[in-house]
């Protein structure tokens, strides 16, 4: 199991013409791999080899001039002229700007393709390096790191003192003057018999997967650090830039309406009082807190309770009751509690459970194992009844979709919608380990930006980390497309993301691909949006898009244009023949907002799919 680099083990053309036929998979400019071999196990074997072939005046740094290979959770740490970022698969390599005088040696390290010789930082400069402010180089080196590089550096110099002032003579060179003080107090008085005092504002929480610990997440009242902890498991969480909460943990805090009802200001009132979280995540305080936890699988499925597009169970969620409350207000109570799953986006959602017997309850001790999502106000009122609309549409267009259903609820309230999780494990003999990772953690943006991306900016970001690249490519222009087609104007990237999988004792993901359609709704037929364009530009528009536009896209994107022309055809026409048969089921027939508003979807899909015929 190797990779192959250009001019190295094999020439140019030779390359080219071996991806063309499909024996080859190209990652990044000049490294390929084999497509039937295990690639993001071989990226990370050869992650050394690569880095050099990348960066080949770059040196290894920080925690990775100790180890001599990425960090467990894939991150190799190289110095060099500038400060940039390179992803590939579940490899991400991070330059650091070099010192203007560094201090190196020579390393050897071994792969599959032999022993190559490579520079690093030096003891001195490595330790110096774990005392950088606000940088990811020091964050990545632990504390078990630092205290063994000081250990070397007192058996090699003698004592703390004459270790202290070799490191000194380095740091001055460079300038490194609080990185220097750093280093001296810790050789010299870091074990101090007195406690200082603590910051009760402080935060150290422990990041669980699927019950699985993944590292701790501190805050020390100023910025977030991420410390892994050392397993076997495929890498799932990553620090970022420094100082932020990782990205993949952001995009799991609520937004919007449920932020406001948690009274939450920031992202520490969030971890603070939530503690489970989609993609089978939990923060918790400790270990004993987890254990407690339910762990979410899928025992009954919707599809087994739907008649009609009708859920046919006993919803036994929130409502409105006897008593002069909100429904919103009722609903928001499920989230009092700390064990209450919480969700991202805007729209109100509530965690649920679906149980044998068909009883649709609060996922408050329970299994998280369906998502509820209840109608809105101010003219908002046939939301769900939209979405299912989409949905429907989704399945016709040859979408992967999940089971949904509507509900009709109590108390003269306008029908919801239930949707089935698709990131969860089904059944009790189901190990496999399911993430969903949003195109705002895949990016590295915050939440905030979910609608700053272009669809051509997420097939940069997609390509190097799914394991069907040109499957995924594919899919994203056909999502893109079918969103203009519904005239889904909230199509962000937190409405778009990948499903990632591993089997049980696996060290990667086996498989990383574009999750199932979700959240689609025609923005369209709702007040003051009748004017709503895409969320995410293509081709640098938003409205008034073409065929010659989605054929730019795919060019950009490196999608055969004959794929793609296939895909708006195809896509097109299940449309248009899907649009006279679509009905909603048999219990709304007499509601004339909920009949209104079909023929409104349908009126537009209608008009755009003809428009490209």
């Amino acid at each position: 199991m190797s990779i192959l680099l250009v001019r190295e083990t094999i020439d140019k053309r030779r390359a080219h013409a071996l991806a063309a036929a499909g024996e080859l998979v190209p990652l990044v400019r000049g490294v390929y791999a084999h497509s039937g071999e295990d690639i993001e196990q071989a990226v990370l074997d050869h992650a050394v080899r690569i880095a050099r072939y990348l960066y080949p005046t770059a040196y290894l740094s920080s925690a990775s001039a100790q180890l001599l290979a990425p960090t467990p959770d894939g991150r190799l740490f190289v110095s060099g002229r500038r400060n940039q970022r390179t992803r590939l698969r579940t490899l991400e390599i991070i330059q650091n700007e070099a010192p203007p005088h560094p201090s190196t040696a020579s390393a050897v390290v071994g792969d599959d393709l032999g022993e190559l010789r490579i520079d690093v930082s030096s003891p001195r400069q490595r330790f110096l390096e774990a005392f950088r402010l606000r940088s990811e180089h020091a964050s990545a080196i632990t504390e078990p790191m630092r205290a063994e590089m000081a250990a070397r550096l007192i058996e090699e110099y003698g004592s703390p003192h004459m270790a202290s002032d070799a490191v000194w003579a380095l740091a001055r060179e460079n300038g490194w003057y609080r990185e220097g003080e750093g280093a001296e107090r810790y050789l010299i008085a870091r074990r101090s018999a007195a406690k200082g005092p603590v910051n009760k504002a402080a935060l150290d929480l422990l990041v669980a997967w699927h019950g699985d610990p993944l590292g701790r997440i501190i805050h020390d009242g100023f910025e977030w650090r991420w410390k892994p902890v050392r397993r076997s498991g495929p890498p799932l969480v990553r620090q970022g830039a420094t100082g932020k909460l990782p990205a993949f943990i952001e995009s799991l805090l609520p937004e919007g309406w449920l932020a406001q009802v948690l009274h939450q200001r920031d992202e520490r009132e969030a971890l603070r009082r939530g503690k489970r979280y989609m993609s089978n995540i939990a923060v918790v305080e400790s270990q004993a807190e987890l254990n407690a936890l339910p762990r979410d699988k899928l025992d009954t499925e919707l599809v087994a309770f739907i008649d009609d597009g009708r859920f046919t169970g006993r919803y036994l969620g929130p409502s409105r009751g006897e008593i002069q409350e909100t429904f919103e207000h009722n609903l928001a109570q499920l989230f009092a509690r700390a064990e209450t799953p919480r969700l991202s986006g805007v729209q109100i959602k509530a965690p649920m459970n679906l149980g044998s017997d068909g009883e649709l309850l609060p996922a408050i001790d329970l299994p998280f194992t369906h998502v509820l999502k209840p109608a809105g106000t101010a003219g908002f009122e046939m939301l769900p009844v939209v979405e299912w609309l989409c949905l429907e549409l989704g399945r016709a267009a040859g979408f992967q979709v999940p089971a949904a259903a509507l509900i009709d609820m109590p108390d003269g309230m306008s029908p919801a919608l239930v949707v089935e999780r698709f990131d969860v494990r089904r059944g009790p003999t189901d190990r496999r380990f399911l993430a969903l990772e949003d195109f705002c953690s895949v990016l590295d943006l915050p939440a905030s930006a979910k609608y700053d991306g272009t669809i051509e900016r997420m097939a940069r970001g997609l390509r190097p980390l799914s394991t069907d690249p040109a499957a995924d490519i594919e899919t994203l222009f056909r999502r893109a497309f079918f969103a203009w087609l519904i005239a889904d104007g909230d199509m962000h990237l937190k409405n778009l993301a990948l499903l990632k999988i591993a089997e049980s004792g696996s060290k990667r993901f086996d498989t990383v691909r574009f999750a199932p359609l979700y959240d689609a709704v025609t923005t369209r037929v709702f007040p003051g949006l009748g004017g709503d364009r895409m969320a995410l530009k293509l081709n640098g528009k938003d409205d008034r898009l073409t065929r010659q536009d989605f054929l730019t896209l795919a060019r950009t994107i490196e999608l055969p244009v004959a794929r793609a022309e296939e895909a708006t055809g195809s896509i097109a026409a299940a449309l248009r023949k899907a649009v006279p048969t679509l009905a909603l089921p048999s219990f709304l027939e007499r509601a004339d907002a909920a009949q209104t508003a079909a023929e409104r979807v349908k009126a537009i899909v209608r008009d755009r799919a003809e428009a490209f015929q």
